[in-house]
């Protein structure tokens, strides 16, 4: 035991020496106030029904960022939550990155290789600020996946970088080994117009294998494609607000009882964040989803909303009180489901 305690030091020091180790943890408490009895799919609320409380983690980050050379760096992250538990019941492990940066591969662009961040969600994601109380709507709603494998290049399009852009092409399996052949292309345009504001288009291209169409008796195609908008505005100090509207379509995935039909998912998320100081900062957004827009499908549709206030204990450490509100619409049966009330705290910190 001494001697596997030895190593386990030394390595770390090693590790220390040579690179930089961070660690991210996101733990709240929970309570839910109201459910509804049923199962509802596409649910973002905490799991349980009514009155069901629990602490849980729902992330927890281990990174390793090394500079191989001044042309050269790696990061590797390892992930743990309680929505991918390990066989025995325990909270699972998963690798969340692993991957090789080139930079100026040509001048002002950069190439990356292996397990990366996908290029939709980052600019979001940065002006939102809360990723400890949930994902971006594209993420939150399986979208698009945060992490692929693959290979990216990013850079500036104009010399003053007020336009940029991020092309990848993956496996589209997220972090999971491929299984077929076919590949996912992902492109982001990033503006800068004035200080303060940022836009992004998002586009997508997920080719998947075809499918077997039961009222034709043919194969069809079952890619899809994604398109989102972001517009995001802060005011260092102030406030920061955003806006995202997506649009998925997936080609013969909506079986409407005679025929196959495109499947468009659509949905749009509002953001506002206001500083009363530099520790405390009042939280608000509302989401809309709809995982199929057309006229025969109905009751799937969700809204959902989240307030808090985040308060900030020290540069690293924060806690943030939050309410969770999601609500679902009325059934084809006429049911209409009780809305979904969680009240939680969570912490945030970072090492």
């Amino acid at each position: 035991m001494k001697t596997l305690y030895g190593i386990i030091v030394l390595f770390s020091g090693v590790l220390y020496a040579q690179g930089k180790i961070s660690g991210l943890v996101y733990w709240d408490y929970f309570y839910n106030v109201t459910r509804d009895p049923l199962t509802l799919t596409n649910q973002a609320s905490p799991q349980g029904g009514v009155a069901y409380q629990a602490f849980q983690f729902r992330r927890l980050y281990f990174t390793y960022d090394t500079k191989i050379s001044e042309t050269f760096s790696t990061r590797f992250r390892l992930e743990a939550d309680q929505s991918a538990n390990a066989s025995n019941g325990t909270i699972g492990v998963m690798v969340k990155d692993a991957y090789l940066k080139w930079s100026n591969v040509i001048r002002g662009h950069d190439c990356s290789f292996g397990i990366q961040p996908t290029p939709a969600l980052e600019q979001s994601e940065n002006i939102w600020g809360y990723r400890s109380l949930e994902k971006t709507v594209l993420d939150l709603r399986g979208i698009v996946s945060s992490r692929d494998l693959g290979v990216s290049m990013r850079g500036a399009v104009l010399e003053n970088k007020k336009l940029s852009y991020w092309v990848l092409i993956g496996n589209g399996n997220s972090n999971r080994p491929e299984n077929d052949k076919y590949k996912r292309f992902y492109l982001t345009l990033l503006s800068e117009p004035v200080d303060g504001v940022v836009t992004t288009f998002y586009v997508d291209y997920g080719a998947r294998p075809r499918k077997m169409d039961p009222y034709r008796n043919i194969l069809v195609g079952n890619s899809l494609q994604t398109y989102a908008l972001f517009i995001g505005y802060t005011m260092e100090g102030f406030y920061r607000v955003g806006c995202e509207i997506f649009q998925q379509s997936v080609d013969n995935d909506y079986n409407t009882g005679s025929s196959l039909r495109t499947r468009d998912a659509h949905g749009v998320s509002f953001f506002g964040i206001v500083s009363f100081t530099s520790r405390l900062e009042f939280v608000g957004r509302y989401d809309y989803f709809d995982p199929n827009n057309a006229k025969s499908s109905r009751g799937d549709s969700r809204n959902f909303l989240i307030a808090g206030v985040g308060y900030k204990i020290e540069e690293k450490v924060s806690v943030v009180p939050n309410i969770l509100y999601e609500t679902f619409e009325k059934q084809p049966s006429g049911y209409s489901p009780r809305a979904a009330l969680t009240l939680r705290m969570t912490f945030h910190y970072s090492f």
